[in-house]
């Protein structure tokens, strides 16, 4: 694609607006500074998560703490912070978070406060679950401490009382736990809350292509950070790529979220057509301009807060949900792009 320039709306907040050019440094977004390594050279990776984690710990310091005690248990081989906020709202919830970060960075500190964080802004008891990671645990690791810790929220409060949700690789994990829990048989969810979900580790989807370079937070492929996860597991299985799994009409209300920059926009997309065609209950949110992982502490972001907050409360009586019945809405060298862990669009 030939070189080119792309205003920013003016439709956005003057916030939003500011935030998508400082994201770019002497004309690269700063998020691309690095190389991923190759998936064979696992000290590369071991070195790349040190710095990446601590800028998450950076970032972490200039946004707003929620208050919430948080008490980290063990539940099989997962380690999971538990987060209850001062200003409890529902009592006998769960919104069972699974973090972003390319399926190998945002763990240990950074999950334990984005469950705080989570806790106190949505008013009910937060699980984040601090999955093990690759390169020292590949697929099906992460799957397994995220089904382990839906076993335990299911148990605490009954999955009716349970929302399940995670942004980008964190929403990858939210859709296959869902879908393996299926396959299981266990219940399922009040809900879904998918943030630009890394659906399709196949990278099959128009945007990958469209919004290169355009998303200020995830400038390409995560390809390699794919390959890691998946060892010697095929990209195409459910299980990696939800996007390809199963659907039907009983699949639990789902609320996906993108923005039209987002490089995963058409992972979104095409999750929102699969499920609507099965007869299940979706809603897609797009929001203008909006690259990977949000614009950050905006009005534009707060927006979205609300409408994925409204998920993540489960209601009395209802199969769980406020949005039981939403309307339909009108998937080289590769370079890593880690939005902050805890932005107020997705926590």
């Amino acid at each position: 694609m030939d070189a080119r320039v792309i205003p920013v709306p003016a439709s956005l907040s003057v916030e939003a607006q500011a935030r998508l050019p400082a994201a770019v440094i002497g004309g690269v977004p700063a998020n691309a500074a690095q190389a991923l390594p190759d998936p064979a050279d696992h000290d590369a990776w071991r070195a790349l998560r040190v710095q990446v984690d601590a800028a998450y710990r950076k970032a972490l310091l200039t946004q707003e703490a929620g208050e919430a005690e948080i008490t980290t248990i063990s539940v099989d081989r997962a380690t999971v912070h538990v987060a209850r906020p001062a200003n409890l709202v529902h009592h006998d919830a769960v919104y069972l978070d699974l973090h972003g970060g390319a399926f190998v960075f945002g763990g240990g500190e950074v999950c334990r406060a984005a469950a705080g964080a989570a806790a106190a802004q949505h008013g009910l008891c937060c699980h984040g679950v601090d999955y093990r990671m690759p390169p020292e645990h590949p697929f099906p690791a992460a799957l397994d401490d995220s089904l382990a810790a839906y076993r335990r929220a299911i148990a605490e409060v009954g999955s009716g009382r349970m929302v399940i949700g995670g942004r980008s690789a964190g929403g990858n994990l939210a859709l296959a736990t869902v879908l393996r829990a299926r396959d299981e048989g266990l219940p399922p969810p009040a809900g879904l809350v998918l943030l630009s979900p890394e659906v399709d580790l196949t990278e099959s989807g128009d945007s990958f292509r469209t919004n290169r370079g355009l998303d200020v937070n995830l400038h390409g492929s995560l390809m390699r950070a794919n390959l890691l996860y998946a060892g010697d597991a095929d990209l195409t299985h459910p299980y990696l790529s939800p996007l390809f799994g199963r659907l039907a009409a009983d699949f639990p209300p789902t609320f996906i979220q993108t923005g039209t920059r987002d490089l995963m926009l058409s992972n979104a997309v095409r999750l929102h057509r699969a499920l609507r065609e099965a007869g299940a209950p979706a809603e897609l949110h797009v929001f203008e301009a909006m690259p990977h992982g949000g614009f950050g502490v905006t009005p534009r972001g707060s927006g979205a807060v609300a409408r994925d907050r409204r998920l993540r409360r489960p209601q009395t009586g209802a199969r769980g949900m406020s949005a039981a019945s939403p309307r339909p809405a009108r998937p080289g060298t590769a370079r890593h792009s880690l939005t902050g862990p805890n932005q107020k669009d997705y926590q």
